[in-house]
């Protein structure tokens, strides 16, 4: 049966970081996800994932300047080497986080910026990192995203990323599908799923529209959990959704979810 992780860049958004943790180990749950925890010492967040007996499912590799827009500088030809630096980075804060995956975001395209060099850019990126996290004996995820939330994003389509994901050759490279960002761009969530199985190491999961917790738009996520149970899909699937209200008060979702699992296993 899949667990659930808390995607702590969206629940509990209410309190500062570090004391999220506490916050998601007292809703319900065992596992934890992240954009990024390079705002306090991996010791910090160790101290916190220990201290309420969580894991770290995910977290995200250094993506530029988060504040000033930037999503991935993965693509980027002119910061190759910030992009080789943060791979370094992340990987130790995986190892002492115990995070098995690390997932690299792509980023935007840039004005003028031709397709040729963007994947040249990105393949070698990719197989760089994938080299560098196989030592660590660590996942590398790559995650389409939409282009409405996000627009110029460069990884955008599911075909697009299987394709990226054969160039590169690596053997620990796999896609993170997100399935809010994927009825976004392409729908066709469960036959997608399936078809690629065997290359998605991690989900994500959000309603549309408004992106708020499963139930309250046009996804049928209880056919979507079912299936994912019946197709033998184990790893975890992130909730990485605003809360409509709170997060506490959303859960119901979460629970007729597993409710629903347990009956069919």
């Amino acid at each position: 049966m899949p667990r659930f992780a808390a995607n702590l860049s969206m629940l509990f958004t209410e309190v500062p970081f570090l004391d999220r943790f506490e916050r998601a180990a007292r809703a319900g749950f065992g596992s934890v996800e992240f954009l990024f925890p390079y705002a306090h010492t991996p010791g910090e967040v160790a101290a916190r994932v220990q201290g309420n007996r969580l894991k770290v499912v995910l977290h995200n590799l250094p993506a530029g300047d988060w504040e000033a827009g930037e999503r991935g500088i993965a693509c980027l030809p002119d910061r190759v080497d910030e992009f080789r630096a943060g791979v370094g980075k992340a990987i130790e804060y995986a190892t002492v986080l115990g995070a098995p995956q690390l997932n690299c975001l792509a980023g935007k395209v840039p004005l003028g910026a031709g397709e040729e060099s963007l994947r040249k850019t990105f393949v070698a990126n990719l197989r760089y990192a994938a080299a560098e996290l196989k030592k660590a004996n660590l996942k590398l995820l790559i995650e389409p995203i939409n282009t409405y939330d996000i627009p110029g994003f460069y990884l955008n389509r599911t075909a697009q990323a299987i394709s990226v994901i054969d160039e590169v050759g690596a053997d620990n490279l796999f896609l993170q599908y997100d399935i809010y960002h994927a009825q976004r761009s392409e729908g066709e969530l469960a036959a997608t799923m399936e078809k690629h199985l065997a290359r998605i190491a991690h989900i994500q999961v959000a309603d549309n529209p408004g992106r708020h917790e499963p139930g309250t738009g046009e996804i049928n996520y209880a056919f979507l959990f079912k299936r994912l149970d019946q197709l033998g899909y184990r790893g975890a699937i992130g909730c990485e959704y605003k809360p409509a209200s709170t997060t506490e008060a959303g859960l119901g979702w979460l629970e007729q979810a597993r409710r629903t699992l347990r009956a069919t296993t």
